[in-house]
């Protein structure tokens, strides 16, 4: 997406604008909320503990310091799942949180995986040089790794998706998408980034520049043609307050078609948020058998 604002101004990164749960107050009990979800689920399902696949940035370092603050940290494992030719920064970060808040950490390179798959798999069925294409594989292979471990554990996985990236579809189907819970589902980035101090976050990890990690150099915000701190406010005005994209835009001092297009983005990747669907037969429907 290119330049979304209407003049030379940029929006200012106030967090406690009215309508994020940014401010103090709001922060403790957001991270009091989040930490209970967590507990009560895992509870629920009976389950040994979790697994979180650690990426090193802002969203699993949260994801992982409200898991170990809800079970005992020997009930969390943090699986490391790179898949870069050379050493990643974000790697080392990782195991650095993970040895940080006493929790397991094991590693494993995906980069011996993603060849052969290209080898044996993309070579049939046809190679593309589409790095989406090669990134949804990525984000699939992880997935396949954090069930593993969980299976092998009696665990759930922890999903480490923000409300940003799923009102937008901005994830994986069956890949990072593909989890048992959501901790930080109901949060957009901008309040992630006010709850990481209160979980005890670095903050050399709340100011990295957002990323998938599927290739070097890869931001979200290039991604998504805007920062956070925008796409945020675009978001909360068009989903939580159903504003018009012409008075959102009007607001923001942003395009209309930009603001449209975020819209577009979130009907578009509905299908991502739910389950497939079937075909009613006989008005049959998916549900939960009655106890």
């Amino acid at each position: 997406m290119s330049e979304i604002y209407t003049t030379n101004d940029r929006l200012g990164t106030d967090r406690h604008e009215e309508g994020f749960l940014t401010d103090p107050i709001e922060a403790e009990r957001v991270r009091a909320e989040v930490v209970s979800f967590v507990r009560q689920c895992v509870e629920e399902a009976d389950a040994e503990g979790v697994v979180v696949p650690m990426s090193g940035g802002i969203d699993s370092t949260v994801t992982a310091a409200v898991a170990a603050a809800a079970l005992e940290p020997d009930r969390v494992l943090a699986l490391g799942l790179p898949c870069h030719k050379t050493e990643y920064p974000d790697t080392s970060d990782a195991r650095t949180i993970a040895t940080g808040l006493g929790i397991e950490h094991r590693e494993i390179q995906l980069r011996g995986l993603l060849d052969r798959f290209e080898e044996r798999v993309a070579s049939t069925l046809g190679s593309t040089a589409d790095q989406d294409v090669t990134g949804n594989v990525v984000a699939r292979l992880r997935m396949v790794c954090a069930y593993y471990a969980a299976n092998t554990r009696s665990a759930l996985v922890l999903g480490t998706a923000n409300r940003s990236e799923l009102l937008l579809g901005y994830f994986t189907k069956y890949g990072d998408g593909g989890a048992d819970l959501f901790p930080l589902g109901d949060l957009y980035k901008t309040e992630i980034r006010a709850l990481a101090p209160r979980v005890g976050v670095p903050k050399r990890i709340i100011e990295k520049d957002p990323t998938a990690g599927f290739w070097v150099g890869q931001t979200d915000e290039e991604d998504l043609g805007a920062t956070y701190d925008v796409i945020d406010r675009i978001l909360l005005r068009l989903v939580d307050r159903d504003e018009h994209p012409e008075t959102v835009a009007a607001e923001l001092d942003v395009r209309v078609d930009a603001v449209e297009e975020y819209g577009h983005h979130c009907v578009a990747s509905a299908h991502k948020r739910t389950s497939p669907p079937t075909p009613g037969i006989g008005d049959r429907v998916s549900s939960t058998p009655a106890r």
